[in-house]
């Protein structure tokens, strides 16, 4: 950042005090003075002053491992959000609570899951060692963190010592480095469904305030029901004790007709990561896991009447997939 020093050295103050103060100062020059035990922060008509704490007692930070590659700052931020929301939050289940990374020549694939969920994404990079194949389990909240801080960075460097447990991120003048977990991942792949007997494509933003229109009278085993039909999809929720719900929207389905069941949270997660106004959600039967995609919506070129653009826009963005189980349906 654009700084005017007068005297150089250091000071070490509470992190989290300093982050709250800085936070709330108005868009005015800061300046920063140090005496003696004392740190004073004037900003506008603000004035801080925070006690000091001895330089030598700030822990010393790692040695930035060794450089893996370059990934665009906001590719990344986006990727680690959109898998993020799949990771489990239960401490006693390490393997869960991070982010996978794996590594495969100029391919990177994060992936996440609470058991309930499964999400995948993968992006281009560019590797130090394209013969490079590696994979790693990253605590999931310290890599969205530091992910989210890098959005606007243009490129981060990613640094990996898979040997000495350690990942760094760098960009934009910042470093960060984390612990990876030592932990085994579920092995995903074999979870995701390699056909389908049913797909729809629906709105996105029709499709997720009709949920949170229906799901307001879900009980206790909190579930919103789809029935998928060649008129199009019904939403419904609830029932005699608590309440029902229902509403019908558009759908463009192939395939046979399916009634399924999901947690309507977990569904609201999984379309709110796709950053498309459209979704294509893929089934086999409806106790068997169903897949959420992005479907981007293509340029239409000049003259195009739009048929063609309208059927290629059908098929799902194979960068990202978001598994969900199913809820069981009663009876």
């Amino acid at each position: 950042m654009d700084t005017t020093i007068g005297d150089p050295g250091r000071v070490l103050v509470s992190g989290r005090l300093l982050a709250d103060i800085t936070r709330a100062l108005p868009s005015k020059p800061v300046d920063l003075v140090v005496d003696g035990a004392r740190a004073t922060i004037n900003c506008g008509n603000s004035r801080f002053s925070l006690p000091t704490m001895p330089v030598e007692d700030y822990p010393q930070l790692p040695a930035m491992p060794q450089h893996a590659g370059t990934v665009a700052g906001n590719e990344l931020a986006e990727a680690v959000a959109q898998v993020a929301v799949a990771a489990g939050r239960d401490d006693t289940l390490p393997m869960l609570t991070g982010i996978r990374l794996e590594i495969e020549g100029s391919r990177l694939t994060l992936a996440a899951t609470d058991r309930f969920r499964l999400a995948v994404r993968e992006l281009d990079w560019a590797p130090e060692d394209a013969s490079q194949s590696t994979a790693v389990l990253i605590p999931a909240k310290t890599l969205s963190d530091v992910a989210k801080s890098l959005a606007g960075a243009g490129s981060v460097e990613i640094s990996l010592s898979a040997g000495d447990g350690m990942l760094g991120i760098t960009g934009a003048g910042r470093r960060a480095t984390t612990r990876l977990l030592d932990a085994e991942f579920p092995r995903f792949r074999q979870l995701i469904p390699a056909e389908h007997t049913s797909a729809g494509v629906v709105e996105v933003a029709a499709l997720v305030e009709a949920i949170k229109r229906v799901a307001l009278v879900t009980d206790r085993v909190a579930q919103v029901r789809m029935e998928f039909t060649e008129d199009g999809l019904r939403l419904a929720a609830g029932g005699d004790d608590v309440g029902s719900a229902e509403e019908e929207l558009p759908c463009e389905l192939d395939g046979a007709p399916l009634t399924i069941a999901f947690n309507p949270s977990y569904l609201l997660d999984s379309l709110g990561a796709l950053h498309t106004d459209r979704a294509q959600l893929t089934f086999t039967t409806p106790n068997r896991p169903a897949l959420v995609r992005p479907v981007p919506a293509p340029p239409a070129a000049a003259g195009d009447d739009g048929s063609d653009a309208q059927a290629k826009d059908l098929a799902a963005d194979p960068g990202y997939l978001h598994l969900l189980m199913p809820v069981r349906l009663p009876g």
